[in-house]
Parts: C-alpha cells; sequence; structure tokens
C-alpha cells in the first residue's frame, strides 16, 4: 500500500468523524467507515501463523479490533497492531487513516 500524505489521512479522519462528539462517537463513527470500506474476509499472518480476519468490530474496552480466526478460535486483535498482508486488502487505507488517528 503507497503510504498517504498527513493531509489525505487528515481528510479521511475527518469524513469518518463529520458526526461524532466525543471519543466514544468518534470510535463509533470510525468503525462505521471501516466496517463498510475494508473488504473482509482477507488473510494476514498473526505471530507466524496465518489467520482469516472475519470481521472488523467494536468491543468495550478493546476499541476497534479485527475479529480473527484460526480453525475454531476467534481471537479480537487490535486494529492498531494487525499485521496487514501484502497486497493489502481493499480499503486498507481506511486502516492507515485510524492508525493515524489513534496515535
Amino acid at each position: 500500500m503507497e503510504g498517504l500524505s498527513d493531509q489525505d489521512l487528515d481528510a479521511m479522519i475527518a469524513e469518518a468523524l463529520v458526526d461524532a462528539y466525543g471519543e466514544d462517537e468518534e470510535l463509533v463513527g470510525f468503525h462505521a467507515v471501516l466496517s463498510d470500506r475494508v473488504t473482509v474476509p482477507f488473510t494476514t499472518e498473526v505471530l507466524g501463523v496465518d489467520v482469516i480476519v472475519e470481521e472488523i468490530d467494536l468491543r468495550p474496552g478493546s476499541g476497534v479490533v479485527a475479529i480473527c480466526r484460526r480453525g475454531r478460535i476467534l481471537q479480537p486483535i487490535g486494529l492498531r497492531d494487525l499485521p496487514l498482508p501484502d497486497p493489502p486488502p481493499e480499503g486498507a487505507e481506511w486502516i492507515e487513516a485510524f492508525r493515524h488517528w489513534a496515535l
């Protein structure tokens, strides 16, 4: 994925948070955009094993997470920490914008 400029990322963040007031609403806004724009499922590698990212979820206490599956095991992983595959899934620029915002 080609890196986006700070200006591009800031514009995407503004789009995601247009009607949000406060951190809770901002998380809900980003979750909605990520769920809509990032194509799932996709496969990536976590701790040396392949997992399938099945969905983007919003979890109390954890924030925005990727729900990862390996066999019958499901594991939420914070979206800020999720390694992306090469090539990244369609919509991965929104993950980059989320990470920029979450810093």
